[in-house]
């Protein structure tokens, strides 16, 4: 009987299941903040070897409140884009605002998003209190970004985030 259980065994782990090399690809940049690069309208986080960069104009983030929901949609596309990459070493804000990018480190691997995605964002009023008059002081707006439908596709792989929090940006008066 052991030798049949053995024999069975055997058989098993030589045919079972292989599902090649799929990767389930996803992110969680949740504790990283948005930067921006100074002379270009990305926008950007960064996770270790990670990166998830936004590009899309500056008039999208008009100094003034949204509709309560109603929020600014903006559609990917050709001028639009959203980007995640993965690269052999850490990457830093220098590494993705040089105007020549540097040899070190280099991307292993990069997603795109593809049309049919949307971008919501949401504007605020950005206020502190005076501690003068105590009266609420409008410093700048809060755009919080959402990403809806958004798929990423690479050489090998697609994945599709139906709802994804990037985070808030703020510009300042």
């Amino acid at each position: 009987m052991k030798k049949v259980f053995g024999l069975l065994l055997g058989v098993f782990l030589l045919t079972g299941c292989d599902d090649g090399d799929l990767v389930l690809e996803s992110f969680n940049f949740n504790n990283a903040p948005i930067q921006k690069c100074s002379d270009k309208t990305l926008l950007f986080k960064t996770s270790g070897e990670e990166l998830l960069l936004l590009d899309i104009p500056a008039s999208n983030f008009p100094n003034e409140v949204t509709p309560v929901d109603e929020p600014r949609i903006v559609t990917i596309s050709g001028t639009n884009k959203v980007l995640y990459r993965k690269y052999s070493g850490n990457v830093s804000n220098t590494s993705i605002c040089s105007v020549i990018p540097p040899a070190s480190p280099s991307v292993a691997s990069e997603w795109t998003a593809s049309g049919g995605g949307t971008i919501q964002i949401v504007t605020t009023e950005k206020t502190t209190i005076d501690p003068v008059t105590n009266e609420p002081v409008l410093t700048g707006y809060n755009h919080q970004i959402k990403f809806i439908n958004i798929q990423f596709v690479s050489a090998d792989n697609t994945f599709v985030f139906e709802e994804y929090l990037f985070g808030t940006y703020t510009t300042n008066l």
